[in-house]
Order: structure tokens, then C-alpha cells, then sequence
């Protein structure tokens, strides 16, 4: 059972079902002679991430489902450590007088 609520000047319910996080991964390899550290473009603009995070959302996922992205290599015995802080940067309350 919700309670009513107005929003937009619309009248209507509050879910009582709660939004929950779950982490995914795309997995994928790339294969090079040069050093990790060198292969990456250093000009991806903010703008060019939110295109592929839209296009993930879009393509992967049904619609209604949020999607938050970081690319980054991972070690793969680093995993589990790499998605718990990846949690933790998305999920926890910005810090005071910062801009997120």
C-alpha cells in the first residue's frame, strides 16, 4: 500500500517497493604489446561516457532500470574489490560542498 503524493502537479502513489542496487560486469580483453598504462585514450569526455552508459542501459537493460558505469581494468583476482568500491563511489551520500 502507498501513500498519495503530488509530483509534477500529478497526483499519485509512492511505490513501496525499494530500489536495490545490483553490480554487473561486461566482460572482455584486449590484447596489445603495450604497456596497460598506454592504451587507453586520456580524451574521453564525460559526455562520451554517458553516451555509452545510455547505450548500455538502452541495448542491455529493460527499460525502468538505472545504470551507473566506470570503465577500469581489473586484475582479475581484484574482482570482488573493484565492484565494492565502484558500490561505494555510486551509492554513498556526496560529500559536503561538492558537486557530483
Amino acid at each position: 500500500m502507498g501513500h498519495n503524493y503530488v509530483q509534477n502537479g500529478n497526483k499519485g502513489k509512492i511505490m513501496s517497493e525499494e530500489k536495490k542496487a545490483y553490480p554487473f560486469a561486461l566482460v572482455g580483453f584486449f590484447v596489445t604489446e603495450k604497456n596497460v598504462s598506454d592504451v587507453f585514450r586520456t580524451d574521453v569526455t564525460p559526455e562520451q561516457l554517458e553516451e555509452i552508459r545510455e547505450l548500455i542501459k538502452k541495448l542491455i537493460f529493460v527499460e525502468g532500470v538505472d545504470v551507473a558505469i566506470a570503465p577500469f581494468v581489473v586484475p582479475p583476482d581484484q574482482v570482488n574489490d573493484a565492484l565494492q568500491q565502484l558500490a561505494e563511489v555510486v551509492f554513498s551520500p556526496p560529500e559536503e560542498g561538492k558537486d557530483n
